[in-house]
Parts: structure tokens; sequence; C-alpha cells
């Protein structure tokens, strides 16, 4: 595959839990334990190299403070656009349409959040089985063309716990 476009599909990290104090739940902020995890985390993965030219985001509060908290640590920082195809009630097709107007770029990153952001990787490399990604956990898939002429290949996938413990 010559010179692929970079996809890295990222779970926002810990937020805050349901309930009372959050009646909205796009509202509901990463809570310190999912912040200091991110920031961690992000830290190693600038370590081994990763960087990204642009980073698309849900509009959830939780999913922009991820892409904020990872394009801080990352250098040089990565733009970060919302877009709405990332949120919950989001479609394939518009996720589709929204990373054509990317195209160009090479390395993309997408916050979203769980089922969807499982479902949009087994999507993208041809499976019918959704990934499991647990809240922070990154995979990066490599995809010929945007939009997706056929199925990409899943290069790697970091669940948080790995992401953290990779040493310098």
């Amino acid at each position: 595959m010559a010179d692929p476009h970079e996809l890295y599909l990222i779970r926002h990290g810990i937020a805050e839990e349901r309930g009372d104090s959050w009646p909205d739940d796009t509202k509901r902020p990463l809570s310190e334990k999912g912040v200091a995890r991110l920031r961690k985390g992000t830290r190693n993965l600038a370590h081994i190299g990763v960087s990204f030219d642009v980073m698309l985001t849900s509009p959830l509060v939780r999913t922009r403070q991820t892409a904020e908290i990872i394009a801080a640590g990352l250098d040089p920082h990565p733009s970060i656009v919302t877009i709405d195809s990332l949120a919950p009630d989001g479609t394939y097709a518009a996720i589709v349409g929204d990373l054509e107007k990317h195209a160009r770029k090479k390395r993309i990153a997408l916050v979203g959040h769980e089922p969807g952001i499982g479902e949009l990787a087994a999507r993208l490399i041809g499976s019918r089985h959704a990934i499991e990604f647990k809240k922070g956990a990154i995979a990066r898939i490599d995809l010929e063309d945007l939009p997706p002429a056929g199925p990409g290949h899943l290069r790697w996938l970091l669940p948080p716990k790995i992401l953290r413990a990779i040493k310098r």
C-alpha cells in the first residue's frame, strides 16, 4: 500500500458517572482520573512517534476534551474539528462524508463513542463484528483511499492499559 491514509480511531477517556449531576449526557465531562490517564497515554503515543494532521471529534464534551488533551500532548499540535457524524447517533455514511473533506490529510484521528467507534473500525476493515474499544483506547487503520474503496488494514489496537504501560 503506497502512502496510505492513516486513520486513528479513539474512544473518549473515562467520564463522570451518568446521573443526577449530569442530566444532559452531552455535557458530561471527563473525570479527573480520565484526564490523568489520557495525559499519560498521550505522552506514550508521542514517544512511539504517533502524530496527526487533524483530529475529528464528536461534539459531546467528553470527546472534545479527549481530543484537546491528546492534541496538546503532541508536537506539532493537530487542529481539532467538531463533526456531528461522530456523535452517538451518527451514521457510517455521514462519517465517510466528513472524512472525504479531509482526504488531503494523511493522518486523521477520529474521537468518538462506543458502540459507534468499534462498529466503524469493523466496517473499515471489512469485519461484521464490532471491535471493542475500552475508554481511551486507540486503533490505527490504514486505507488506500478516502472514501474507502475496499477494506483497510488494522495496523494496531492499543487498549488504554497497554498504552499507559509503554516504557520510554
